[in-house]
């Protein structure tokens, strides 16, 4: 059940982040839903794609900078990418959380074996 409201999450996400690309959406703000969304997807993701999610953090904004230099619609992509990035700043928010809470309890039941 978790998975599917994760996996829904992410395509929320990413359709959110396209939309609100081309649209200003009135009385949304729409990084606090993206980050939102974004620490909900988190839960889909294993510690396998951590290193390539903070890859996307680290370099969309690179792209975006590089994408607003196209003519004409290059600042609409520039905003999806940013998305992107605020969105997948989320989910390692998340990987990061799980990971502490998995080294915590590993250490504190680790106290108690010997």
């Amino acid at each position: 059940m978790l998975s599917k409201v994760a996996s829904l999450a992410r395509a929320l996400t990413l359709l959110l982040a396209i939309i609100a690309g081309f649209v200003s959406i009135p009385n949304l703000d729409v990084a606090l839903v993206l980050v939102a969304l974004g620490l909900i997807g988190g839960l889909a993701y294993g510690e396998d794609a951590a290193s390539r999610l903070m890859l996307t953090v680290l370099v969309m904004p690179a792209v975006s900078t590089a994408l607003n230099l196209i003519p004409q619609f290059g600042a609409q992509l520039g905003q999806i990418a940013t998305n992107v990035a605020l969105a997948a700043a989320g989910a390692v928010a998340t990987l990061v959380a799980v990971r502490i809470y998995g080294q915590l309890k590993g250490d504190i039941t680790g106290l108690g074996g010997n």
